[in-house]
């Protein structure tokens, strides 16, 4: 899945250091706004609401309709599919690409990250607006923070044990297999939150992430028994990471990593630090628009159908400016990320 207008990618942080710095942001949102590109697309999204919608409760329906039978992990399966749909979807409700009032954009981000996928939609639109501010920062962005995964080589260096050596120099092959967890890391991160965190709609939070766990723990071991209930949730969840994780990797891990000392402009932090994806219209399905990362991080209230009709205007005027335009094909970002975590990760 590779394509002809790949250019090549900055494989060092100099990269940033040696591009010419300056502010062509204004220039570039003027062609966008007369493209009509940022206008909402009130029809688009209620189709791509009823299709997401109607894949969850389709999953649902299959579930109590085969019952009590190993079958079930199958339709876990679906439904890890389905609820990643279901988060892109609130991922564009979060970025106000869908409605024009703030007020509906909360109530429907509750109805479906709350109650409908388990997760905090306060904890992660307030990481996940950090992580826009400053893409790919080893200070700012907590998409790059030190955890499992270190993401610098400064990171590396910090690892104390031998344990957590030998896992850092081994990170980049694990990366897949840790993503099977980011499910449940994703609940669980969001209800800590909750418990201890003074949040917008604190109550409304805590109400729906209950109400979540407790139809969904009915729901399984109504129609499951215990053991294949517990089978089917770790189907579920693992699918849901692993469908999240492989969608959000292309996006920046591999691309540049910013320092304090990068001083850049807003076009120029967004466009080195990310990553577009090319496939076409199956590929934008499966990764929720999530592939045109780039003009998303420009413009991060674009309508995803737009998306695509933006990618060469902004192609384009890069290629005027001098700034490097990073494109590739899905398994390609993946083995540039891995590559990247290998690499980095042999400093531990």
């Amino acid at each position: 899945m590779t394509s002809s207008a790949v250019l090549e990618r900055p494989t060092a942080i100099e990269t940033i250091a040696d591009i010419e710095r300056g502010s062509d942001y204004a220039m570039l949102s003027r062609r966008i706004a007369a493209a009509g590109l940022m206008k909402r697309r009130p029809f688009d999204y209620v189709i791509r609401s009823a299709v997401a919608v109607a894949l969850f409760a389709a999953g649902w329906a299959a579930f109590a309709a085969i019952g009590a039978s190993w079958w079930t992990l199958g339709i876990a399966v679906f439904l890890g599919f389905a609820s990643t749909q279901l988060a892109f979807l609130g991922h564009d409700i979060a970025h106000r690409q869908v409605f024009r009032r703030r007020t509906a954009s909360e109530v429907a981000g509750l109805l479906l990250g709350n109650l409908g996928v388990g997760m905090s939609v306060g904890w992660w639109v307030a990481k996940h607006t950090r992580h826009h501010a400053n893409p790919n920062h080893e200070d700012h962005d907590p998409d790059v923070g030190t955890g499992a995964l270190v993401w610098t080589m400064k990171q590396a260096a910090g690892r104390s044990n031998r344990l957590t050596r030998w896992l850092t120099r081994r990170q980049g092959y694990l990366f897949f297999p840790l993503t099977l967890l980011e499910g449940l890391n994703l609940h669980v991160m969001g209800a800590r939150e909750i418990a201890t965190t003074r949040m917008r709609h604190r109550r409304w939070e805590a109400a729906l992430m209950i109400a979540h766990v407790a139809l969904y723990l009915t729901a399984v071991f109504l129609v499951l028994p215990f053991g294949m209930g517990l089978a089917f949730i770790a189907v579920h969840q693992a699918i849901f990471g692993l469908y999240m994780g492989a969608s959000f990797a292309p996006n920046h891990k591999g691309m540049p990593v910013i320092t304090a000392d990068d001083q850049l402009d807003y076009l120029r932090k967004q466009v080195l630090t990310s990553r577009n994806v090319t496939g076409g219209r199956s590929v934008d399905f499966l990764l929720g628009g999530l592939n045109y990362q780039i003009e998303h991080h420009l413009f991060p209230n674009m309508p995803r159908a737009h998306l695509r009709r933006a990618q060469p205007i902004v192609r384009e005027f890069c290629g005027e400016i001098g700034v490097p335009y990073v494109e590739t094909g899905l398994f390609t970002s993946y083995r540039q990320a891995i590559e990247h975590l290998n690499e980095v990760g042999a400093g531990a």
